[in-house]
């Protein structure tokens, strides 16, 4: 499963772990990587007195893989400018921007040799940062849990508009959790899969077990969009755990695996997966 993406982030598969705040730690992160996907390093929280604990979850990190890993930067949060320094000083590789316009940092990104994948969740954004240098698209579709966009794409329309649209890697997220959303990904022409909630219910991640089970009883149609400031996020349903972020693809996971085994199951399942579609050929 080698592609351009591959190649660029220096990774086994085209699978890459969520940048979900505070609950992608280094565990978690290193995890994933160790199994040859991208961990993506949350932020620990939107005050500047957690990058302190941030440096130390990136160093961490490097303790546990000497694989490739991301860490997230979220363009809204106050201490950019600060996080920055953290992120050139611990000699960062792979920076997962979203939440924001990154054109102001993409500079000093790019002049520390830094390779930069950005979130998008539209196809005049996606032109926009591809046109600024960016490295990767992320294209989110709006099933995906967490903060999303305003004007809501799903995935299976989204991927394939930014794919005509750009000339650089685009990485499909939104309703991914098995080989069969990572081979549509593929045939919608991405070259790679990011997978938030299906990574949440994991043993390495560090959010909470009545999170993980709430998603484990979660239906398809158990989560909801709520304002949240001048965004949007999906989340759980009350009845099932308040404030609970997760994605429509909650109601496909039944088990808590270890993202090593994640990996592992989608991996191993996409020959077979293959050869079933081309048996309709």
């Amino acid at each position: 499963m080698k592609n351009a993406l591959t190649d660029l982030l220096g990774i086994e598969h085209p699978i890459i772990q969520g940048g979900m705040m505070a609950i992608s730690g280094a565990e978690l992160v290193a995890a994933v990587s160790n199994a040859g996907g991208l961990g993506v390093l949350g932020q620990k929280g939107n005050s500047p007195d957690t990058l302190p604990a941030w440096r130390e979850e990136i160093r961490k990190t490097k303790a546990l893989t000497d694989k490739p890993f991301a860490v997230n930067l979220p363009i809204h949060v106050p201490f950019i400018a600060e996080a920055l320094d953290v992120i050139f000083e611990e000699e960062v590789q792979v920076v997962a921007t979203a939440a924001g316009n990154p054109l102001p940092v993409l500079p000093q990104l790019k002049a520390h040799g830094v390779t930069v994948m950005h979130v998008i969740p539209s196809v005049k954004m996606a032109r926009r940062v591809a046109d600024a240098g960016v490295d990767v698209i992320v294209a989110e579709g709006g099933e995906s849990g967490g903060m999303i966009a305003r004007d809501r794409v799903s995935t299976m329309v989204l991927v394939p508009m930014v794919v005509d649209a750009v000339k650089i890697p685009v990485v499909a997220a939104g309703g991914i959790a098995d080989a069969r959303g990572l081979l549509a990904a593929l045939a919608l022409g991405a070259q790679g899969v990011q997978m938030g909630t299906r990574f949440l219910v994991t043993k390495e991640c560090t959010a909470s077990d009545d999170h993980k089970e709430a998603i484990l009883r979660a239906q398809d149609t158990d989560t909801r969009v709520v304002p949240i400031g001048r965004a949007n996020a999906r989340m759980l349903k009350e009845e099932l755990h308040p404030q609970a972020m997760a994605g429509q693809i909650g109601g496909m996971i039944t088990s808590v695996e270890t993202a090593g085994e994640v990996i592992e199951r989608m991996t191993a399942a996409i020959k077979s997966e293959f050869n079933r579609m081309a048996t309709m050929l």
